[in-house]
């Protein structure tokens, strides 16, 4: 039992190393959406991609883990989580506590990239929205009375076949 608990907490560790090695990534991601770097951008969503791709086989290492714990311990999966395994481990202190500072090390860090992927995503919904009210602004503009209002014969609209419009002066008067 002493080496799936090693196990579990080897997993937890790379599992950790990854998740903090993320946070400069996504704080990188952070600048170059203020500073509107697109190329950056996408790079560095690749570079996330690759993260969360290693993140994801660890997620699964961890759970094949538990499962085997579930096994050992006679124990229902479903309803096994981290801190149930840690209240287990009464006769092993040692890997009790090593699991419960990781179990909350891993959380806190988690909780760091909620937070900047929350940022993120509101520095891009707001970019998004001035995006949004510059089109609209050129599209108003483009449309506004008096501009481009020709027609077929390049006489403006509104203003009579001599482009001088109702107020025109006539000579003849």
């Amino acid at each position: 039992m002493a080496s799936i608990m090693e196990e579990l907490i080897t997993v937890m560790e790379d599992e950790l190393k990854e998740y903090k090695d993320f946070v400069p990534v996504l704080q990188k991601k952070t600048k170059s959406i203020i500073e509107n770097k697109v190329e950056e951008l996408q790079s560095i969503s690749l570079e996330e991609q690759q993260y969360l791709d290693r993140i994801n086989n660890l997620d699964k290492k961890r759970d094949e883990i538990i499962k085997n714990i579930a096994i050992l311990f006679d124990k229902d999966y479903k309803t096994l989580n981290l801190r149930s395994i840690i209240s287990m481990l009464d006769k092993q202190p040692k890997d009790q506590l090593a699991l419960s500072k990781l179990h909350d090390e891993i959380k806190s860090t988690v909780k760091v990239i909620l937070d900047i992927n929350e940022h993120n995503k509101n520095l891009i919904e707001q970019s998004l929205e001035m995006i949004e009210f510059n089109m609209n602004v050129i599209k108003s503009t483009w449309m506004s009375p008096g501009n481009n209002n020709y027609d077929k014969g390049a006489n403006i609209n509104g203003l009579g076949s001599s482009g001088m419009g109702e107020r025109s002066f006539d000579a003849k008067q």
